[in-house]
């Protein structure tokens, strides 16, 4: 789905260029920016680079792990008390309590191990965090995620127990047409009732957008490309 990128002035920061992009996207979608929430992929990034978009106005960010937010959010919360902190990586079941303590949603939940965790962290710690489904989208077997088929069952269990599900996540297969693959998750979200689609990252995020993401993830079009070993 070719998308044609508004002109930018040289001068233009990344984040006030991924913003104009996400518009631009969104108008030609006939959809609303405001309804688009900007993750910032921060994993692997210090406080120091992290705060420049702080500055910004940028008060959404992403983690992939616990222990990494753990470390180094709390100072930035502190001092800038409405950031809200997504967790977007794989989580296990045994960090399910320190996850609800410390992040505002979960981007992860893919299995009904990590669904009873996150339960009863949730009803210990008196917060009831948005969860997004993760679907394996492109069913592959090296891949995180809820395969497709057994995405009902997770979702029946999920309302027994009271989760708030805030939609379905994705990460469509590398190197071909992410389009298809959103285009699905947003229809088996639409015969789950569900609104809330995180789907899209640097690369496709704005083919994303037009097929009705609500959360995009974005890292690198925001940090610059991460070492190898952190991809």
């Amino acid at each position: 789905m070719p998308i044609t990128t508004p002109d930018t002035h040289a001068e233009t920061s990344p984040l006030a260029a991924i913003r104009a992009r996400i518009a631009h996207a969104a108008g030609l979608a006939a959809r609303d920016p405001a309804t688009i929430t900007l993750v910032a992929i921060s994993k692997t990034k210090p406080a120091d680079a992290i705060r420049p978009l702080i500055a910004e106005g940028q008060r959404v960010f992403g983690e992939n792990r616990v222990q990494e937010a753990q470390a180094k959010w709390p100072a930035l919360i502190e001092a800038q008390p409405d950031l809200r902190l997504h967790l977007v990586g794989q989580l296990q079941s045994n960090k399910a309590e320190d996850a609800v303590r410390l992040f505002d949603a979960i981007h992860a939940l893919d299995r009904l191990s990590l669904l009873t965790a996150l339960a009863r962290a949730m009803d210990k710690t008196g917060r009831r965090v948005p969860l997004f489904v993760q679907v394996n989208i492109g069913d592959e077997p090296q891949k995180g995620g809820c395969a497709i088929a057994d995405l009902p069952a997770l979702l029946a269990e999920a309302g027994r127990a009271d989760l708030p599900i805030a939609g379905l996540m994705c990460v469509p297969p590398a190197g071909i047409e992410a389009a298809p693959f959103f285009a699905l998750l947003g229809r088996i979200a639409r015969d789950h009732g569900l609104d809330g689609l995180s789907m899209g990252m640097s690369e496709d995020f704005e083919t994303a957008v037009m097929l009705g993401a609500t959360h995009v993830r974005i890292g690198s079009a925001l940090f610059g490309a991460r070492p190898a070993q952190a991809q």
